[in-house]
């Protein structure tokens, strides 16, 4: 039986834990990153440009930036034909003096491109592996391997997911609720360009969301009531193509549906704490969010980018990586960030299911106010991908 040990562990090989652990080995921290070499993913991400700025520090932009889409430009429409419908809403990054929002890429890309950086670096020590348990002591915490094998670590960064075997270790409680929406997501070939635009049809039954890849494509997160998702899901690609097109009112033209059909329910969940017991969360470890607005995965970078932040600075100052003033911190630097973005997603998504009269009187007078308020409309641009509460170093572009 081998035994391992490390200053800080990350289980989990998913993008906020190879972001987790890429920042900590590249600030000279010994890591130890148990985790399988990722699954193949048909899904795709829109990176904000806060998370491609943080990639790009890190030395992995480079290595993907070329199979990536940028976002220029997202429409909001009301596809519901109700009697109080929101008037469709279009957000421009060149209004506020950007190329682009972010990028829009296949996870696949992403994830070969952070497993790559992963392997350049020395401090990194990767165990392909998965953890069978985790028990945690005074000092340290002991990682047991299905191989047998041991791992030891003064802090662990639980990247494990949203049945994360850290987050039970440390004692940590989760709220959660599902909702009656199913997602099912499908990359997409179309005849039309579809111009860096990001186009999401509000329907009664959730968004249906066409995000921009290179060239004619385009990926689909297609959120409906379990039963219509069931029908959906059960097309061959022909019918499927036809009934996404007419769902689509042919913005895109003609489609064709790629390899890789993705189905899975929507819920939100947040953990109690983001961090105790020597173990910090990170990702859908700490919080789970419906795929709307693009700020899932963006928060899971954040958490990987401030968690590296503050064990950086606690290792320089002489303290404890793993002490309860440092978990302290990381808990009060997420939670503000976590709680508004799971509000507000949780928020837009219920006025778009609620059939209360006053309450999509509200989500017409709040999109009126968007689409007339200049200033408005920017400030929402700015802060939804950029939030000025939560920018760690990396972030900003700054080494940490």
């Amino acid at each position: 039986m081998a035994k391992w040990m490390a200053e800080v562990a990350v289980v989990g090989g998913g993008p906020a834990g190879l972001t987790a652990a890429l920042a900590l080995g590249r600030a000279g921290v010994e890591t130890a990153l148990v985790s399988r070499r990722p699954a193949r993913d048909h899904r795709t991400t829109a990176l904000l440009l806060g998370s491609v700025t943080a990639l790009d520090a890190l030395g992995v932009w480079t290595r993907c930036q070329a199979q990536a889409a940028p976002l220029r430009a997202m429409r909001i429409v009301d596809d519901t034909a109700r009697l109080l419908r929101a008037p469709e809403i279009k957000f421009e990054a060149g209004e506020i003096g950007l190329d682009a929002f972010g990028y829009n890429i296949e996870n696949r890309h992403l994830l070969a491109a952070l497993d790559a950086g992963v392997e350049k670096i020395p401090a990194i020590s990767r165990i392909e592996d998965e953890a069978s348990a985790v028990v945690i002591g005074g000092d340290d915490v002991t990682i047991g391997l299905k191989s047998g094998d041991e791992l030891s670590a003064r802090l662990v960064v639980g990247a494990d997911g949203r049945r994360s075997l850290c987050r039970a270790a440390a004692g940590i409680q989760s709220d959660s609720r599902s909702y009656p929406q199913t997602a099912l997501t499908f990359n997409l070939l179309h005849a039309r360009p579809n111009e860096n635009i990001s186009t999401e049809f509000h329907t009664p039954a959730g968004p249906f969301t066409l995000v921009p890849l290179p060239g004619r494509r385009s990926s689909l997160v297609y959120v409906t009531d379990p039963a219509t998702a069931r029908s959906v899901a059960d097309m061959d690609d022909a019918a499927l193509a036809a009934e996404l097109e007419r769902r689509a009112h042919s913005i895109l033209g003609k489609l064709t549906i790629e390899a890789g059909r993705g189905v899975f329910p929507l819920a939100v969940e947040m953990a109690r704490r983001f961090a105790a017991e020597r173990v910090a969360l990170v990702g859908e470890a700490a919080h789970v969010l419906p795929p709307i607005g693009a700020q899932g995965l963006n928060l899971g970078l954040r958490d990987a980018a401030t968690i590296a932040e503050v064990v950086v600075d606690s290792r320089r100052a002489g303290a404890d990586i793993g002490g309860a003033d440092l978990l302290s911190r990381y808990d009060a630097l997420r939670r503000p960030d976590v709680t508004a973005r799971t509000l507000a997603v949780d928020l837009l998504n219920r006025t778009l299911l609620s059939d209360f009269l006053p309450l999509q009187g509200a989500r017409q007078f709040g999109f009126s106010l968007l689409r007339c308020l200049g200033p408005l409309r920017r400030a929402v641009m700015r802060e939804g991908i950029a939030p000025a509460a939560s920018q760690p170093r990396l972030m900003r572009g700054e080494a940490l």
